[in-house]
């Protein structure tokens, strides 16, 4: 989303000699969210954009409307909505985003000879960027502009391995952990024990949580313009199992640095 961040001081727009000040400050409203990747409440939203609590109250309400915001009624925050996940998708950069990444993911496929995929994660739902699908006869397919479940396996753990075991339960009690497998996590307690297990090691691993009979592994490529981004592995679990897991991590933090400093570059552009 770096046309949003190229947006300076729009407190009012104008077009042809129209004036429409509540395009301008709800556009502040999705920039300043953009720019920081993190989540706001009414009053800080308020106060960092100079608008009182009412104006701001029902210019939030709206975006949330249209699916531009979400909001966490646990917590009372804002946060980007999964429309501007699929406007970014199609946004030229991050196209370019997904061409800096490809070569990437492709090299890190040809490595470890599994699926490699990008994405980009809310609080919804996670949306496929870019993958590089497995050479074997018997692959995992994944189609870029495709969705899959926030809270699910590996890429659920690497999301809310962003957050405290507080947030998380609060997160937990309006989603649910889903018995989507034998093998899924649905206790809390278990669930936070495996988070802090997450977070120590900085990868998600799901042997069988998400589907039956497939494995995968998830590390954290951090914020890029409000959106967090992650690259997760997936395999069968008769090809990726425990005793590869510790040779693809390392190949997905080496590839995960190199991913980086790609994107970052991309966005001083």
């Amino acid at each position: 989303m770096k046309n949003i961040s190229k947006a300076k001081n729009l407190n009012t727009s104008t077009v042809s000699g129209y004036r429409a000040p509540a395009v301008g400050r709800a556009f502040q409203i999705l920039k300043r969210v953009a720019e920081s990747g993190n989540e706001f409440g009414l009053s800080r939203l308020a106060q960092e954009l100079g608008f009182s609590k009412s104006t701001t109250h029902g210019l939030l309400q709206a975006l949330i409307s249209i699916d531009a915001l979400d909001y966490d009624p646990e917590q009372k925050k804002y946060s980007l909505g999964p429309i501007i996940m699929d406007l970014a998708f199609g946004d030229w950069n991050y196209i370019k985003a997904r061409e800096l990444a490809q070569p990437h993911l492709d090299e890190l496929r040809e490595r470890i000879g599994e699926t490699v995929i990008l994405g980009g994660l809310n609080r919804r739902r996670g949306i496929i960027i870019a993958a590089s699908e497995s050479t074997k006869p018997l692959k995992i397919s994944a189609m870029p502009g495709s969705t899959i479940p926030v809270m699910a396996g590996a890429v659920g753990k690497i999301f809310l391995s962003r957050f405290s075991d507080t947030e998380v339960l609060k997160i937990i009690k309006n989603q649910k952990l889903k018995k989507y497998t034998p093998a899924s996590i649905v206790d809390e307690a278990a669930c936070l024990t495996e988070l802090a297990r997450v977070r120590e090691q900085m990868y998600a691993l799901d042997l069988e949580e998400y589907i039956p009979g497939v494995n995968a592994i998830a590390v954290n490529l951090g914020n890029r313009g409000g959106m967090m981004l992650a690259i997760w592995v997936v395999g069968f679990a008769g090809y990726m199992n425990n005793g590869n897991v510790s040779q693809i991590v390392s190949e997905m933090f080496a590839t995960s640095e190199k991913l980086r400093l790609s994107l970052d570059m991309n966005a001083k552009n």
